[in-house]
């Protein structure tokens, strides 16, 4: 499976719990979680690399999202515990 479908796959999932997401053209490296008025909104540099916003979406999904208890494709799985163990600390 490669970078941009996961990264699409992880927005999806995102989008699903219902986080907005909204695309932005932020000059490269500004994909990331916030929250707006107590909603979470998840930021996609439309000027990033898939593999920057992917690395995003997988912290955003650690943070937010039950993956324990939800399936997910075995590389999806992988990717989002690659890239978010720092953030499973916090």
């Amino acid at each position: 499976m490669d970078t941009e479908r996961i990264r699409d796959e992880l927005l999806e999932l995102l989008a699903g719990q219902g986080i907005t997401i909204r695309s932005e053209a932020m000059g490269a490296g500004g994909d990331g979680l916030c929250i707006l008025k107590d909603r979470p909104v998840f930021f996609v540099d439309t000027q990033s690399a898939p593999l920057e916003t992917a690395v995003a979406a997988a912290r955003a999904v650690a943070r937010l999202v039950p993956v324990d208890s939800m399936y997910l494709r075995p590389q999806v799985r992988e990717f989002v515990e690659k890239y978010s163990q720092s953030v499973r600390d916090v």
